[in-house]
């Protein structure tokens, strides 16, 4: 941690000295000294110096880096009943988090225009608590048209090579796949990927169908629904990613890795010095389908939480460094979309909404393995932010944003999901009891919210672009 001397007769505005800040060089304790959003000097917690805001931090608490969240559906415009920008940001500030990058469906319009990126702003504009930023999608439809959305600032492009769920995001084929990957490739931006092959769900599909076994047959039950998204699928689909950028040179991330099944394959990629990077989720490091009763279709995702063997390998996987990082994939809908069909995995929406409980979550299980904090740091703050290209997120240091975070790690609660900031009170983390407490969030230097705090104000958060 820098020592620097500063003059006696400057005002600061913030000052938050904790007897554990993590910084870049491991947690010390420390005094965070913020003017104008950014952080100016990391100095010893008791140094003189004075702001016009100064918050010492209880025993119990340390400061962190704010979240950074690579993967969120807000869902607006089109579809707000599921989700929006003034509930997903102040569900964010209230889990840690400080920056979200939304994905570009399930908003109808979607983002794959630049009229539908201008008009995703305006819906946000004024009504976000943390700042956002944009993805834009990359869809059979608007190949050929990738660099209009690049220049006005998405952070890259998300291609399904699926069926995405919603008729007005249509996915790649083969030879679509390697035509944007080339596009992208040639103006520098980044393809982002959601990686299961369609040929093989189908085939899986109809074979759990014709499967004599009980557990199979009841679509209520998971059995049949992880019979349906085989770990080939994913497989396959990262195997066509990871050639479209051999034969390319486009950056490639892959989209919540679900099983570990496809390691080998990403660490092969990057021991040839590909530009690969996978991402997985808090779901499938906490979740496993040996545990997902009859009709709990709230633990319904695309690609599925599978055994709880291969959620080890996946931490594994992030330990090896195989994984970069981790990201809620926030994709909420309605109680009814949720619950369709009486419970019938089948007929229920695929989405896990758990972007406020991201970082405890992953904290509480990380925890429990012997992990660090500053593990855990690395793939939910700098790594999200290095892929986004946010040079100034998720990181303590002189010259970062003023994104700060009061946690008490050691903390416990129980997730009661009607309690959550989210618009509908569904979550598969609900009844978890959790460890790790987010007590204070700092949005450039300003109050975000926290225990016992009001709501921050709506327009505290910037929409980000693509530097």
């Amino acid at each position: 941690m820098s020592i620097l001397s500063l003059p006696d007769s400057r005002l600061h505005d913030l000052v938050v000295r904790a007897d554990a800040v993590y910084a870049p060089d491991g947690p010390r304790p420390g005094a965070v000294v913020v003017d104008g959003g950014t952080v100016t000097a990391l100095l010893p917690v008791d140094a003189s110096v004075t702001a016009r805001d100064e918050v010492r931090l209880a025993a119990d608490e340390v400061l962190i880096p704010g979240v950074v969240d690579s993967h969120v559906h807000v869902n607006e415009p089109g579809r707000g009943d599921w989700e929006g920008f003034a509930s997903a940001t102040l569900a964010a500030a209230s889990g840690g988090v400080t920056t979200i990058v939304d994905m570009p469906l399930n908003s109808i319009p979607p983002t794959t225009t630049v009229s539908a990126l201008d008009l995703k702003r305006r819906t946000a504009a004024g009504r976000c608590a943390v700042d956002v930023g944009f993805w834009g999608g990359a869809v059979p439809e608007n190949l050929g048209t990738l660099a209009a959305l690049h220049e006005a600032g998405v952070f890259g492009f998300k291609a399904f090579l699926s069926p995405s769920g919603v008729p007005e995001f249509g996915h790649l084929s083969p030879s679509e796949l390697t035509r944007a990957a080339a596009e992208i490739a040639g103006f520098g931006g980044l393809l982002i990927v959601h990686a299961e092959d369609p040929a093989l769900l189908e085939q899986a599909a109809a074979t759990a169908a014709q499967t004599d076994g009980a557990e199979v047959q009841d679509a209520a039950g998971y059995g049949r629904f992880l019979a349906g998204r085989p770990d080939s699928a994913e497989t396959s689909a990262i195997a066509q990613v990871i050639e479209a950028v051999r034969t390319t040179g486009v950056r490639a991330h892959i989209l919540h890795l679900s099983s570990a099944r496809a390691l080998p394959l990403l660490a092969r990629a990057k021991a040839d010095g590909l530009p690969v990077t996978a991402e997985t989720c808090p779901h499938y490091l906490c979740f496993a389908a040996e545990d997902i009763g009859r009709r709990a279709t709230e633990f319904k995702c695309c690609p599925p939480i599978r055994s709880a063997a291969n959620r080890e390998l996946l931490w594994q996987g992030l330990a090896d460094g195989v994984i970069d990082l981790i990201a809620s994939d926030h994709s909420p809908a309605t109680e009814e979309l949720k619950f369709a069909g009486g419970g019938d995995f089948g007929q229920a929406w695929g989405g896990i909404a758990g972007l406020q409980v991201a970082l405890p979550a992953v904290w509480t299980a990380a925890r429990a393995r012997g992990l660090a904090l500053e593990a855990v740091l690395g793939w939910m703050c700098r790594a999200p932010a290095g892929l986004a290209g946010l040079a100034d997120k998720g990181r303590i240091e002189p010259g970062a944003r003023a994104d700060l975070v009061a946690f008490a790690p050691a903390a416990g609660f129980r997730v009661r999901a009607r309690e959550l900031r989210h618009k509908n009170p569904v979550s598969a983390f609900d009844g978890a009891e959790l460890t790790g407490m987010v007590r204070r969030t700092w949005l450039g230097g300003v109050p975000a919210g926290g225990a016992g705090l009001p709501d921050p104000a709506p327009a505290a958060g910037r929409l980000l672009t693509r530097l």
